[in-house]
């Protein structure tokens, strides 16, 4: 398994996920979507909140 491929996913889709909620939040006036926040932030931090706790995504250890 490509550990690279999975984090460069991963933040696409973290980013992706996170301006398509804030654009339906000021799109709707539903101001709960406004948490997609959470997930912009990460995908642009490059820190995955999931990987943290399943250590699935780590890159090995030399």
């Amino acid at each position: 398994m490509d550990v690279n491929k999975i984090r460069k996913f991963c933040r696409t889709f973290r980013i992706i996920l996170g301006s398509a909620l804030i654009g339906y939040g000021v799109f709707s006036g539903n101001t709960w979507f406004y948490l997609g926040v959470i997930p912009l932030i990460a995908g642009i931090a490059n820190f995955c909140p999931l990987c943290l706790i399943t250590k699935k995504c780590d890159l090995p250890q030399n």
